[in-house]
């Protein structure tokens, strides 16, 4: 079996993935399992509830999940692939939003198109902790609760520096946090 393989089949029981992205590690569920979710939510002592934004492995994917406005669809041409969270209204619920996120990294794609479905695309560390850019640094960080990451998967080094998040609502941008792509161009 791949990683890929081991990666899906460990998503498909519930449990934790470790996983690279183009920016930094991130932590990745099935968003469909509630168990999952609150496993993940407990190993970052995240509170319950709080959003995590989705990796999707294309446009196609994501129209399934948010509703993309001309001006979200215009930055999700020009910037995805890429380090860009989009935050856009959750289809069906439109008075909720979603962060969704289509990552320049050939492992993470690969994981969400052999799923089929979209994963957590949260941070790998303690929430409001430093992201770090190692596995070892993660897990060092995590301490014993590292033992709850089900599998890791170490490509080595990581960029460092987090998505932006730009959340797009009734044609207004706004940049919520800014990373590896400059508020400027986005606006």
């Amino acid at each position: 079996m791949t990683e890929i393989d081991n990666a899906v089949n460990a998503l498909q029981k519930g449990e934790i993935v470790l996983y690279p992205t183009d920016t930094l590690y991130a932590l990745g569920v099935d968003v469909g399992n509630r168990d999952a979710l609150k496993k993940l939510y407990a190993l970052k002592g995240r509170e319950e509830g709080k959003q995590t934004s989705v990796l999707v492995s294309d446009m196609e994917m994501a129209e399934k999940y948010g509703v993309f406005s001309s001006k979200a669809r215009a930055l999700a041409e020009k910037f995805l692939p890429g380090p860009l969270t989009l935050v856009v209204p959750k289809k069906g619920k439109e008075d909720e939003t979603i962060g969704i996120r289509i990552p320049d990294h050939e492992f993470s794609l690969e994981l969400v198109k052999a799923f089929g479905g979209p994963i957590t695309a949260t941070s790998a560390n303690v929430s409001g902790e430093e992201s770090k850019t190692t596995v070892q640094e993660i897990l060092e960080q995590f301490g014993d609760k590292s033992q709850e990451i089900d599998m890791v998967v170490d490509h080595g080094k990581m960029p460092g520096t987090p998505s932006t998040v730009a959340q797009v609502i009734d044609g207004n941008i706004v940049v919520l946090r800014e990373g590896a792509i400059q508020k400027e161009l986005l606006l």
